[in-house]
């Protein structure tokens, strides 16, 4: 058989299919990626979002950037709700906050489509998703949610459904109450990291995400497990589900009730909110107990409690229930969260969540306090709650996005001119 030279044809042709093997393989390391959870039903649960600011925005901004109620992103962050003119403070950017958000069963998979936006003039899908939205969503998924044909242009004023990320896993996780952060990871972050910061172990998060290594990258979004204390709330009460993160508090009943899970604990605790509403009868039924109150008394046989207890809001009322139980010992003062003045700094500390405020002691603490009380001692401004213990999920997806990792896409630009210079140098370009 005669040797043969290649000829420029074949040299061309096997150029080409080594730089498109290479384009190939860099861009799959671009894409960045997010934990789905495939879903049947059309009901719905309670999640969050980790977001941080892409600059000062007033607390009604960011609000209303998401759809939600101001007060729900106050307590989502144990803010205290009762600061003058709370609403219309300007948060710091580079702020981290958690944002509560309704996660719902869409196309057979759990996602979030009650957030619209606007345009303004100077925007571009990329620019949304991004910037603004800090890279919860793709500016593929805000096209392909909005059927946008031409991406270059936008009418100003036009309102796009932005679906966001977030996971239910029947707010469980290893069968103890929980609620799940949706968290874009950040250049400097890594699984260890995030694991501590939010109280989980690492293999936690790698189960309840799928991953098959500890391997992340900037851009990607993990679903998270938060601690929390759950509601047993009848399915006729518009709160109904109400699960609240550990060490910090929500508001319900049209703001006439306050709900709070305290630093380490399970049992989710209502009373009546600070806030200066119209509120129907909070007195339980057959008692002079009001919400949130109970009795104490200690007999040979144990401690007799009563109390009165939230359950739930429907038709505009508020429902109690009065429960009496023999506990071997009598149940010590409530613990509630700590809250906080509003931040005025983004301090390194406050950018991507920091961990769970500690139990109050009995003295004052640099300005942070316990709802409705007078002198309890808490962590400084900055400690927002985190999560808790760590367990596992199955039956979870993790696939790619269509959003490109600006990190991953340097990267890939990098690597692609050393690729055209060296096959340039080769063949003699």
């Amino acid at each position: 058989m005669l040797n043969s030279k290649p000829t420029s044809n074949s040299l061309f042709s096997s150029k080409s299919t080594i730089f498109t093997l290479t384009i190939l393989s860099i861009l799959s390391l671009v894409s960045s990626k997010s934990t789905i959870e495939p879903c049947s039903n059309s009901d719905s649960c309670n999640a969050m979002l980790g977001y941080t600011l892409y600059t000062d925005l007033k607390v009604s901004e960011v609000a209303a950037l998401f759809g939600i109620d101001p007060i729900a992103l106050l307590t989502a962050n144990s803010i205290d709700i009762s600061y003058p003119d709370v609403e219309n403070h300007i948060l710091p950017s580079q702020l981290f906050l958690r944002i509560p958000i309704s996660c719902s069963c869409v196309d057979g998979i759990r996602k979030s489509v009650s957030t619209h936006y606007k345009t303004r003039p100077s925007d571009s899908l990329s620019s949304i998703a991004d910037s603004i939205y800090g890279g919860l969503v793709s500016a593929d998924q805000l096209r392909e949610a909005n059927s946008i044909t031409d991406t270059a242009v936008l009418d100003v004023g036009q309102n796009l459904v932005v679906p966001l990320p977030c996971t239910c896993f029947n707010n469980t996780d290893n069968s103890l109450p929980a609620i799940y952060l949706s968290y874009v990871v950040q250049p400097a972050d890594t699984l260890p990291g995030i694991a501590a910061r939010y109280r989980n172990t690492i293999t936690d998060l790698m189960n309840v995400n799928a991953m098959g290594s500890t391997a992340i990258f900037p851009g990607d979004i993990l679903s998270v497990p938060l601690s929390a204390c759950a509601s047993n709330f009848p399915t006729t009460a518009s709160d109904y589900g109400l699960i609240v993160p550990n060490g910090s508090y929500a508001i319900s009943a049209s703001h006439c009730v306050q709900c709070s899970c305290g630093p380490g604990s399970r049992n989710l605790y209502c009373m009546p909110a600070s806030l200066a509403v119209s509120c129907s009868s909070m007195q339980c039924r057959g008692s002079n107990l009001m919400l949130g109150n109970s009795t104490i008394q200690q007999t040979s046989a144990g401690c007799n409690v009563t109390s009165c207890n939230y359950d739930g809001f429907s038709n505009g009322t508020i429902l109690t229930t009065l429960s009496t139980s023999l506990q071997p010992r009598c149940p010590g003062p409530q613990q509630f969260p700590a809250v906080f003045p509003p931040p005025t700094t983004a301090t390194r500390d406050s950018i991507y969540a920091p961990a769970s405020a500690p139990a109050p002691s009995p003295s004052h603490s640099r300005g942070a306090r316990v709802p409705g009380s007078t002198g309890a001692a808490l962590p400084p401004l900055g400690s927002f709650p985190g999560s808790g213990p760590a367990a596992s999920t199955a039956g979870i997806a993790t696939s790619g996005c269509s959003s490109v990792n600006p990190f991953a896409a340097l990267q890939f630009t990098i690597a692609l001119c050393v690729f055209l210079v060296c096959l340039g140098a080769r063949q003699g370009f």
